[in-house]
């Protein structure tokens, strides 16, 4: 029996429910429940021990109706199809919900990078893109990075694009170092663009944001951004996890100390003055603002009714099943869903693509300032349409982007 709570059993579950409620077209709804094109590749490197080490590589392009394909790539050991499907998927209605010209994408490879070294890790990177190297490019797919995967990720893709194709194109790839073409801000983008949203969401609940209580779930890129955000706006961090487990401590914690502790110890458990408690605690620990920011699948039927946060942004992705958020809805918590709440990264890469395409360089300033403009006019358009529908906020988020995808699918047309 399939598991229902598999990511692309939830992501075509979610698409039904969009489509039924757009009332949408059979043809253009079984368009959008199949990726236009899975690419497996297998990746042979020389290990730093003479031997040969042999990775399972994919590369997933959903719909590109809107503009070219764009999503992350992750290193992590059990990656499959079917997941990197549902995330590609899901990020067609991310990019569509927060108004940009890209389609969905996502690729993965099989492995632990925790257990390579730097040179085979470059070694995996390099062969990996010169496999899929004819289905990327600045107007076709454009990589950026996710789970595992960093600015020298992407500095090491730009390069091997550049040098496949003979002259330097940063505008193939998002997320690199400032000084080959990354942009400002893109770092901190997606942890930034979660706050954003709670701010939003925080004057249409009521919600006094000063002195408000957060837990955050995953103290990673995302997780510690989206901390020290909110953190800097007058909230309380109360608790913080990553994959050993958590800390809590009622007064609050600064979210740089904590990261330095981190980076020494390799947990941000045993911090001084704090609690140890497990991941599934943190869940359910006393706050007013839940960030899961760490894996899919967290928050399920067993413990939603546990919750007692009145405000959940997703940060992660597909961190809640859709049994828990029909509870979490009918027991009155406010819920920022993964396409919405995380779409702060992919629009500072869109912001990236933009200033590499005009060779332009934009500051700090003017970066956060455009997140901004971007991630509160999303908000606004998906909780406008949560109003009318009477509906949670991410039935309004799917409709909305799986709506104005299909409309560009009729606009256009289908090529004979």
């Amino acid at each position: 029996m399939a598991n229902e709570h598999a990511p692309l059993t939830v992501a075509l579950e979610q698409l039904d429910l969009a489509a039924k409620k757009l009332r949408l077209d059979d043809g253009i709804h079984k368009i959008l429940s199949q990726p236009k094109r899975s690419i497996m590749v297998s990746i042979d490197i020389r290990m730093d021990d003479c031997t040969v080490g042999v990775f399972k590589g994919i590369r997933v392009q959903h719909w590109d109706v809107k503009g070219p394909f764009k999503g992350g790539i992750r290193y992590y050991p059990n990656i499959t199809v079917e997941e990197v499907t549902a995330l590609a998927m899901l990020m067609t209605w991310k990019c569509a919900v927060a108004d940009i010209p890209y389609g969905g994408a996502k690729g993965g490879v099989c492995c632990d990078t925790k257990k390579m070294s730097l040179g085979e890790l470059e070694r995996l990177t390099r062969r990996y893109v010169s496999l899929i190297a004819d289905y990327l490019g600045p107007h076709r797919d454009i990589p950026a990075p996710d789970m595992y995967t960093d600015a020298q990720t992407m500095a090491w893709i730009m390069d091997t694009y550049s040098q496949l194709k003979g002259y330097s194109i940063p505008e193939s790839v998002t997320g690199k170092p400032v000084e080959i073409g990354g942009s400002e801000g893109r770092t901190e983008a997606t942890g930034r663009g979660v706050v954003h949203c709670i701010k939003k969401a925080a004057e249409v609940t009521g919600l006094r944001l000063k002195n408000a209580t957060v837990a955050i779930q995953g103290f990673g890129n995302v997780g510690y951004h989206a901390a020290q955000a909110i953190h800097d706006i007058g909230c309380r961090v109360v608790a913080v996890s990553d994959s050993t487990g958590g800390i809590y401590c009622a007064e609050g914690l600064d979210p740089a100390r904590v990261l330095a502790h981190k980076e020494k110890t390799g947990s941000v458990q045993n911090f001084k003055g704090c609690t140890n408690i497990t991941n599934e605690e943190l869940l359910e620990a006393e706050c007013d603002i839940l960030i899961p920011a760490a894996l899919g699948n967290q928050i399920k039927r067993k413990n939603a009714n546990k919750i007692k946060a009145r405000m959940i942004a997703e940060a992660a992705n597909g961190p809640t099943t859709p049994e828990a958020d029909r509870i979490l809805f009918e027991k009155g918590t406010c819920l920022i869903p993964d396409i919405l709440a995380n779409s702060g990264g992919v629009t500072v890469s869109y912001f990236e693509w933009v200033q590499n395409l005009t060779r332009e360089h934009w500051s700090l300033e003017e970066v956060n300032r455009k997140l901004e403009s971007k991630m509160t006019q999303a908000f606004d358009d998906v909780y406008k349409l949560s109003q009318e529908e009477e509906s949670d906020m991410r039935t309004a988020a799917l409709m909305l982007g799986v709506g104005r995808v299909a409309n560009a699918i009729r606009t256009r047309g289908l090529w004979p």
